[in-house]
């Protein structure tokens, strides 16, 4: 059944900093979705409204998840990860002292993927098989590489219906653009969407991105 995100017109803000500024963005079901722009341009924060970690000012955060639509705002991000939403978070944020299979285990508190917990971990497993290799090394004796993999790994656990993954570095994004991972994307610069590419050809022949992300 059909799972999408859309956010409309979303003003954020920490205090009296404005981050993010009449923000729209779309992702329909099936779809790869990138988004682009550089450090303190506002992608942790918006994926920080999606998940109720940050409270809009402004705006609406729709998700329809299995033909059922749920507004996003108002709601706790502990009732957001219910519904089958999953991010994986910049710096990964996982725990160094407890092995890969503990952190994995930890992915799976959700009540619908408890029920099929030996199936997902099965799948991360047949997924990322150095993390089957790695199951009983601790988190944070793992190369920067197999770290997110496992960050990746434990947000599948969840059994997500939507995932939000929030690179852990500026130079991911041009990877994913010039291998055209994504279906489309968009660029947000300095809190506001600058740009969106409706296609990945769109995105790797934009100028903005070819100078500002690609290094061409």
């Amino acid at each position: 059944m059909a799972n999408s995100l859309s956010i409309e017109k979303i003003d954020a803000a920490y205090g009296a900093v404005r981050v993010l500024e009449d923000v729209s963005l779309k992702v329909n079901s099936g779809e790869t979705v990138v988004l682009l722009g550089t450090n303190g341009n506002g992608k942790s924060t918006l994926m920080k409204c999606v998940m109720g970690i940050v409270r809009p000012r402004a705006g609406a955060i729709v998700v329809e998840i299995d033909g059922e639509r749920y507004d996003l705002i108002g709601r706790s991000t502990e009732q957001i990860v219910d519904l089958g939403i999953a991010l994986v978070p910049e710096g990964r944020r996982l725990f160094p002292r407890l092995t890969v299979e503990e952190n994995l285990l930890l992915g799976a508190f959700r009540r619908k993927a408890r029920a099929a917990l030996k199936s997902n971990l099965d799948f991360c497993f047949e997924c990322f098989p150095r993390l089957a290799e790695r199951r009983a090394q601790l988190a944070g004796s793992l190369s920067g590489g197999e770290q997110q993999m496992l960050a990746l790994a434990r947000a599948l656990m969840l059994a997500p219906r939507i995932l939000l993954i929030d690179e852990p570095s500026v130079g991911l994004a041009p990877v994913l653009v010039s291998r055209t991972i994504a279906d489309r994307g968009y660029v947000i610069v300095h809190g506001q969407i600058a740009f969106e590419g409706r296609s990945a050809d769109e995105l790797n022949n934009n100028e903005l991105i070819r100078k500002f992300y690609l290094g061409l």
